[in-house]
């Protein structure tokens, strides 16, 4: 279960606003890939459930996504969409999107922590966390964030417009639905034609 052990080493160091950044969508074959950054008051109970969103039911995620919204001292959300994925690639598109998520927050943070093992593009200091989303309460209400935003997103705006996919079943992963549907139907304008030609 993740806690806020990183968030007070941090604080010990004159650290006292650290934001939490994760992302959602680096492997799906459509959709945007999705990233939040989030401020949380370490001194809150309310945050006691929040934990990696992989290990979340999809109603226990929107759950804590409301609280965390409600919550969190600031957050931001920020999406890169297919076609800047196939254009710069999956991992440069997701540091754009992590970059685009923390320069949008209204409080600027001192000190960021990041899901991952590798991050670029932000002059504030950071550390980057291998598997941040189960030892961090901040990364791991992150993923919350962007999980469930993506989430929404691909059953919203994708499933809506092309229902033939089955968009809100599978949230555009390679599940063997999804490949048969493509082979089927062919591609939609929010298939990562990169990562096709990867599965071709």
């Amino acid at each position: 279960m993740s806690d806020f052990s990183i968030e007070l080493s941090l604080i010990k160091k004159d650290y006292s606003v650290i934001a939490g950044i994760d992302e959602a969508g680096r492997g799906p074959l459509a959709g945007p890939v999705v990233a939040a950054a989030v401020i949380l008051d370490i001194n809150s109970k309310l945050f006691d459930k929040v934990n990696d969103s992989k290990k979340l039911s999809e109603k226990k995620r929107k759950e804590l996504f409301e609280l965390i919204i409600e919550n969190s001292i600031d957050y931001s959300i920020s999406a890169v969409d297919n076609t800047v994925i196939d254009s710069i690639n999956i991992l440069e598109a997701t540091i754009l999107a992590m970059n685009n998520s923390v320069n949008n927050l209204k409080i600027k943070p001192e000190y960021l922590l990041i899901d991952g093992n590798y991050f670029k593009g932000n002059l504030l200091p950071f550390s980057t966390v291998i598997k941040g989303d189960t030892v961090s309460k901040s990364i791991a209400a992150a993923s919350i964030l962007a999980k469930v935003s993506r989430d929404n997103w691909m059953c919203e705006i994708a499933d809506k417009e092309f229902p033939q996919y089955n968009f809100a079943k599978h949230k555009g992963y390679a599940t063997k639905e999804h490949i048969e549907l493509i082979k089927k139907f062919g591609i939609c304008k929010y298939h990562r034609i990169s990562f096709l030609k990867i599965k071709n």
